[in-house]
Order: C-alpha cells, then structure tokens, then sequence
C-alpha cells in the first residue's frame, strides 16, 4: 500500500512539472506582460553585477560549460560503457534512452515556441538558436539526475544523500550562470526543469515498470537508485591494490623521471632550434619538408589532414577517454587508469614545457594549417599519439587472444606513423622534431609502465595459479 501511495505522489509531481511547461509554453507564447516584465527586470539586474567584474564572468563561464553538449555527451558516453562491458543493459538502455530525449526536446521546442534571447545593456555571452526552454539546464537536469540514478546504488548509504545534494547543486549553479550570463530569461530555466522533471520521470516510470513486469519489486531511486541488486557491477574498482607506499614511491619516481625526459628533450631541441633558425638540414630537416611541399596533391592533402587531426587534442582526449572507460569497466583496478592519465597528463606538461624552452621555428614551407601557437619540437600531435596507442597496446595486449593483440601492436605503430607524415607533409614539423617526439613518448611511456605497473593484476593472477598447481601436486 504505501509503495501504491508512493508510486502515485511521484506520478502527480511528473504531472505537476509537466502542467507548469505546459503554462509556461502558453505564457511565453503569447507574451505575458507579467511574465516578461519579471524575466527582463531579472536578467538585466543579474547582467548589471556580472558585466563588470572579468572574475564572475569567466566563472560563470567555466560553470556554464558543466552542461554543455561536450561534457554531457562524454559523461553520458563514459556511463554507458562502464554498464556496456558489465553487461548492464536495461541501466544503459535507460542512459542512453533518458539523454537523447533530451537532445531531441530542447531543438525541437526551441524552434516551435520561437523566443528571442534576452538583450542586454552589456552582452558577455552568446548563445545560439532560440531561448526557451534552457538546453544547458534541461539537459544538465537530466543527464545528470540519469547518471545519479543510475549509479547511486554504487555508493555507501550515508553517501547518498550528500551526493544526490551536490548533483542538484551543480544543476542549479549550471542554470544560474546561463542567467547570469545573459543569454536565458529565468522562465527558460524553470520551463527547462520542469520538462525534464517530466521527461525524467516518464523513462523512471516506464523502467520501474520493465521491473515490476519481470518480478522485480519498485526501488525508491533517489534513496537506492534504479538498480539496487547491481551495485557489486557497479562499483568501479573492486577492493585490492590499496598500498598507500607504492603511491608515493611512484609518485616521486615519476617526478624523477619527469625531470630526466625534461633535460633530454632541452638538450636535444635547444641546438636544433639554433642551427640556421632550425632550418638546418641535420637528418634532411630541411630536405624532406621541401620535397613534400614540391609533391603535394589534393588527395593526399585530404588525407593528410585527417592524419593530423587524428593526433590532435581533442581526438586524443576523446580516445584516452573512452580507454579509460573501459579500463575502468573490464580490469576493474585504478592502476590501468592512473597509468594512461600519468602517461597522458606527462606528455603534455613534457610537451608545453619543452616547446616554451626550445622555442624552435617551423619549416621555411607553406604551413598548411596555419600559425600555431606552439613551436616545432617537439611535434605535440605526434607524442601524444604515440603515448596514447603505445599505453593502449601495453594495457589491452596482454589480455587479448593472438589474433587481435597484434591489431594493438600495429595501431601503436601505424598511428604514430600516419601522424607523423601527416604532420611533415603539411609542413608543420621537421624530422627531428618527431625525433624528439619519440624521444618524449618512448621514455615517458616506459617510465610510467615501470612505475606503476598497470598489469600487476595479471601478475598476481599468474602468482595465484602457480600456487594452485603446486598445491594440487
């Protein structure tokens, strides 16, 4: 009986949400006077305190990009591999399901009501499209609230509550600097939460009813999540590998190691750079840049520059990410993801740092992508390539079968290489700057793999079975 009574409050807050939207769709729609009167006199108060001050303004910022479509899609994407590859599907289905409906309602209702975006005395931000509803606070709401419920039942009782706070904090923060940014009215907001109070408990409803359909009893999900009975799957890491000792001693190691792969690629990169404004022709430095600026063609340049975009951040980023989710997910140890994040983390400070102190030219070709930033040695495209396919085979090779632990071994070589050529072929690096490159990745990768010995679980699963069979003797 109380879980019908509980079932039904639920059900008329859903209706409740949904019947605010739908009010505020017919206000907004025909310009309530008292409505808009409030939303104007807010956003130009908010735009009054925040305009000024540089602090608030890239502060509201960075919060606002907490429910931006490139976090949300990755956070979204990482959960539902981790349910992937511990075969939760029913709580991936419901991930995925409970997102993309999001992504579908906040376009389509955008273009249907058709409201303009608040104008302001001082503009600081940009938004795109239309107003209303809010895309950064529907889809914060619900992608969030999706990810709680999902993997709540992975955390401690006395866990919970102080968690499902901080989520509901962080999607009013989100919502809150959209408004102080200048680019929502506050009924955007509010018709964005109560839309996706809706929409979430329509996919909520329709789960505990998958559940109650095949003899599973309804959950309380803000106190137990969808899934209680999966929280062992869940649980990200299981309970060894705690040496607080090894923590350190590999902590020191790697700033040791740091300080070596730092000296070595000075020492390499400072007399390169002033050898003939680094235009030198040490290893043809000079040579093999003229020679492909002379054969360059519209197709290879169509490869090329996928080639180099393969070794950019954000690609690197996307790859090492979902790595890590399924490091995390498959091994179920913190030793594989702290690997690729020292290995990754460490290319890219030992890249920056170098880069500034050498501060080596480019070749003397057509850059075909432009200015950049940084100078040429070493090629940052090329070792963090390296670094990410190299820490993929060191992780994944070893606990495949032969067949595909040579497709690993093989992307750890042709990726680099593609990238590399890709790079000199555009006329963005000289040979030696991949030489140092792989100077960077090789010893940075070995000094990590020595550290923090990723594979140790498959070393104490061997130690096991060896101490089974001489126990069966």
């Amino acid at each position: 009986m109380t879980n019908d009574r509980t079932a039904l409050q639920r059900m008329a807050g859903f209706g409740a949400a949904a019947l605010l939207f739908s009010l505020l769709v017919i206000a907004v729609r025909v310009r309530w006077v008292p409505l808009e009167s409030v939303d104007r006199g807010i956003a130009e108060s908010l735009n009054a305190v925040v305009a000024p001050s540089d602090l608030l303004v890239q502060l509201m910022g960075g919060i606002s990009r907490l429910g931006s479509f490139g976090v949300l899609f990755w956070l979204i994407a990482i959960g539902t591999t981790l349910l992937a590859v511990r075969r939760q599907w029913r709580l991936a289905g419901f991930l995925v399901v409970t997102a993309v409906g999001g992504l579908v309602l906040d376009p389509t209702l955008k273009l249907a009501v058709g409201r303009l975006r608040p104008v302001v005395e001082q503009p600081i931000a940009h938004g795109g499209g239309n107003s209303f509803p809010s895309g950064h606070s529907l889809n914060s709401l619900i992608c969030y609230a999706a990810l709680l419920l999902v993997f709540l039942p992975a955390l401690r009782p006395r866990f919970r509550r102080p968690v499902v706070l901080a989520v509901g904090a962080l999607v009013v923060l989100v919502a809150f600097s959209r408004l102080a940014l200048g680019v929502h009215f506050l009924s955007d907001v509010v018709g964005a939460w109560s839309l996706g109070i809706a929409w979430l408990g329509l996919c909520v409803t329709a789960f505990e009813l998958l559940r109650y359909h095949e003899g599973e009893r309804v959950t309380e999900p803000l106190d137990e999540g969808l899934e209680p009975e999966a929280a062992d799957d869940l649980r990200p890491v299981e309970p060894h590998d705690r040496s607080r000792s090894h923590a350190v001693r590999s902590a020191a190691g790697a700033l040791v190691a740091w300080v070596f792969v730092f000296g070595a690629l000075v020492a390499l990169g400072l007399p390169l750079a002033r050898h003939r404004d680094g235009n030198g022709d040490v290893l043809w430095d000079s040579t093999i840049p003229h020679w492909f600026a002379d054969h360059r063609q519209g197709w290879l340049g169509e490869v090329s520059l996928v080639g180099s975009e393969v070794g950019n951040t954000h690609a690197i980023l996307a790859i090492g990410l979902a790595l890590g989710a399924v490091a995390l997910a498959a091994i179920r140890r913190w030793r594989p993801v702290v690997f690729l994040l020292a290995v990754m983390f460490g290319e890219l400070t030992l890249f920056l740092a170098s880069a500034a102190i050498v501060g080596r030219a480019r070749p003397d070709v057509e850059n075909l992508d432009g200015p950049m930033p940084t100078s040429s040695f070493p090629s940052g495209h090329v070792a963090a390539t390296i670094c990410i396919w190299v820490a993929a085979a060191v992780l994944l090779a070893p606990r495949t079968s032969t067949h595909w632990r040579w497709l690993f071994v093989a992307a750890a070589v042709v990726m680099p290489l593609w990238v590399a050529v890709s790079r000199m072929y555009r006329g963005m690096h000289h040979p030696t700057d991949i030489l140092g490159s792989c100077l960077l990745a090789g010893l940075w990768v070995a000094a990590m793999a020595w550290l923090i010995r990723p594979n140790q679980d498959l070393a104490e699963a061997a130690a096991d079975r060896e101490h089974e069979r001489v126990g069966a003797r």
